[in-house]
């Protein structure tokens, strides 16, 4: 089984398609039932973040998979395959996994090197073992992608700047109101998620005079405010809300705007006042005419990927390293499918030998009765060891060549010397294939 990677990321496409492209967590498990129930797509799993919708499946043939992977992708997105193919990015086999492995070290994120995509990453494998579409295939190769991850902010230099798209996001807010931090600012928090919660710990830590959370479940709401010493407000009171904040964040998953020009009017601002709004949602939280109120400024995701690629360009050395990284754990990899598709063949030449141990211990227990049973055992052990050892160096070695490229064609001599069954091999594969985990790494 080969690996195919479909996506479209604000590196391929405008922000205004990525938000018309948005998927809801329902709408990604519909997308990943579907693929499961596409013919040429045998595991799934999809990737849906603020930048990116990113499809990995488990195939046989490219071609036909990646139609299905490009239709469907159409039909859940709502968007035609003549506006949307022309923004896919396709990657297939060593391709597929290096693009995987590079979006798991932040190398493709707005802000390069955020930590965050680890946890959507494990979050995306994690939905799609719940709902089946994952097998031993993609979760081996994802909770791989997930230890290069760590490894890219544990042994480089990419977590020197500690910069995410929250960090990068509120420091251009702060410039746009002319301040140095947080300190002495009123702030409003519109969502409860994993990018509030951490929008909430900067605000904290930059020394927020007063942290409003909101959110269309109350009682998260509360639990994020009491965190950190806020309050929290129904979200449908946020107009008052909106008037007393000098910093807003929005990251809900809402398909509608949460905060409009209309409401903004409404909340009884001073025009004199300076507001700033972060909109990290995607679809948008704010509407677009708000810019065109007096002392409004706007930060949006398409403004943490200019602020992003600036700071990308500081960290040239720490990027060289992550990708010489990447690299190496991609070849290392492939060799370890590479020898891992030998095992099928080596496991069937041991059933083969013990097969024929088998037999050949029942022909001599009729041609030797007079065996005692302490006689019997020692010479059955003795044929076992003699044919474990030498089957030993031949499996072991085959193994360790078959890691090499090319190294398949040592599994076809293997299969060839020892006349194995083809069947017999297939059987032991689909056996193996068919194992399964649900953990994931923490």
């Amino acid at each position: 089984m080969s690996l195919l990677a479909v996506g479209l990321s604000h590196r391929s496409a405008p922000h205004a398609l990525l938000e018309r492209a948005a998927l809801s967590t329902e709408r990604t498990g519909k997308l990943l039932a579907d693929l499961a129930a596409s013919p040429h797509v045998h595991e799934a799993a999809a990737l849906a973040t603020c930048n990116r919708i990113e499809v990995y499946a488990g195939v046989d043939k490219f071609h036909a998979a990646m139609a299905e992977v490009t239709d469907l992708l159409s039909v859940h997105t709502g968007i035609a395959p003549a506006e949307l193919t022309p923004h896919l990015y396709v990657h297939y086999d060593g391709r597929a996994v290096q693009h995987l492995f590079t979006v798991a070290c932040g190398l493709d994120s707005m802000v390069v090197g955020e930590p965050q995509i680890l946890g959507q990453l494990r979050a995306a494998l994690a939905t799609a073992q719940e709902l089946g579409t994952a097998g031993r295939s993609l979760n081996d190769l994802v909770q791989q992608a997930l230890r290069v991850g760590k490894r890219a902010h544990s042994e480089t230099g990419l977590d020197r700047a500690g910069q995410s798209v929250v960090s990068v996001a509120l420091d251009a807010a702060y410039r746009a109101l002319g301040v140095a931090g947080a300190t002495g600012l009123r702030a409003l928090i519109i969502g409860a998620g994993s990018m509030a919660a951490l929008a909430a710990a900067s605000l904290n830590r930059a020394g927020v005079r007063h942290l409003v959370v909101a959110n269309r479940t109350q009682e998260r709401a509360e639990h994020l405010a009491a965190q950190y010493g806020g309050v929290a407000v129904p979200i449908n009171e946020i107009v008052p809300a909106l008037g007393k904040a000098d910093l807003v964040v929005a990251c809900t998953g809402a398909p509608g705007y949460v905060i409009t020009a209309e409401m903004l009017t409404r909340s009884g601002r001073s025009h004199s006042a300076g507001t700033a709004l972060v909109d990290l949602a995607l679809p948008r939280d704010v509407d677009p005419a708000v810019r065109a109120l007096p002392g409004v400024h706007v930060v949006d995701l398409e403004r943490v990927a200019e602020d992003g690629s600036a700071q990308a360009a500081g960290a040239a050395q720490e990027i060289a390293a992550v990708r010489d990284l990447v690299l190496a754990e991609v070849e290392a990899y492939a060799a370890a499918q590479r020898a891992e598709s030998v095992a099928p063949t080596v496991a069937a030449l041991r059933v083969m030998a013990a097969d024929v141990v088998r037999a050949e211990l029942e022909r001599l227990r009729g041609k030797t009765p007079g065996l005692t049973d302490k006689d019997r055992a020692e010479v059955e052990q003795t044929v076992r060891r003699v044919v474990d050892k030498l089957l030993h160096v031949p499996t072991v070695r085959v193994k360790q060549l078959a890691g090499a490229p090319g190294g398949s064609s040592y599994a076809e001599a293997l299969r060839e010397l020892f006349g194995l069954d083809p069947a017999s091999v297939q059987a032991v594969s689909a056996a193996n294939a068919a194992g399964t985990t649900n953990e994931v790494s923490a």
